[in-house]
């Protein structure tokens, strides 16, 4: 089907929208820590949702002072990521129904995450969904400027061949709202990870593509 409105392209964030590994990569943090000799909580990740792996990991580790190297220790986090992950994350509810709808409107589709390449093709693979129904995707190691800075969204846009101010944004964090807002895109906010009022800059909040309106998609 042919796209008639403004929108153009998707431009999906990845963590707390196709799928959700938050708390698989928050225990393999606090691992990684724990092999290091540092007992952190799981709260202490929550302000550095949405923000990439180097500041997830980094602001803990600057929080509580303890010696951190980025190479190594988010190699090693990504490996113990991996092994909890096997076969046991899902998309989250209305992905694959969401997808299709934007394939028979004739949206292009791209990923925006903050995570790592290697974070990236697990995820996908592990939820079933084949890189090659996106244009581009973007990651954290593209970008020098992470979430809540509009670069990543930026450049994802630039690479489908949309104007940001007929993209839509799906996100679910503070951080990455306001990187969207700030590109210039419409924001969908899924409250996956945050509650409504933290999220309130968005176009549009729901719980999950499963129950996101036709009206995203529509403008």
């Amino acid at each position: 089907m042919r796209n008639n409105h403004r929108i153009e392209a998707v431009l999906f964030d990845m963590d707390g929208v196709l799928v959700d590994s938050e708390a698989h990569i928050c225990k393999a943090g606090m691992a990684m820590f724990a092999e290091k000799g540092y007992q952190v909580s799981a709260e202490d990740f929550l302000p550095f949702t949405g923000m990439g792996e180097n500041r997830y990991l980094g602001g803990v580790a600057e929080k509580h002072r303890i010696p951190f190297d980025l190479e190594k220790d988010k190699a090693r986090t990504y490996e113990i990521y991996a092994d909890l992950v096997r076969g046991k994350i899902s998309p989250l509810d209305g992905v694959h129904d969401f997808i299709h709808k934007c394939l028979d409107r004739g949206l292009k589709m791209a990923v925006a995450s903050s995570a790592d390449p290697v974070k990236v093709n697990i995820n996908l693979e592990e939820i079933g969904l084949e890189k090659e129904l996106f244009l581009a995707i973007v990651t954290g190691l593209d970008i020098e400027h992470k979430k809540p800075a509009p670069d990543i969204f930026l450049k994802a846009a630039q690479l489908v061949g949309a104007d940001p101010g007929s993209c839509l944004v799906v996100e679910d964090a503070i951080s990455g709202v306001a990187a969207g807002k700030a590109a210039g895109a419409r924001v969908l906010a899924l409250t996956t990870a945050f509650s409504p009022d933290k999220l309130s800059e968005a176009d549009w909040i729901t719980s999950t593509l499963a129950t996101a309106g036709d009206e995203v998609l529509e403008w």
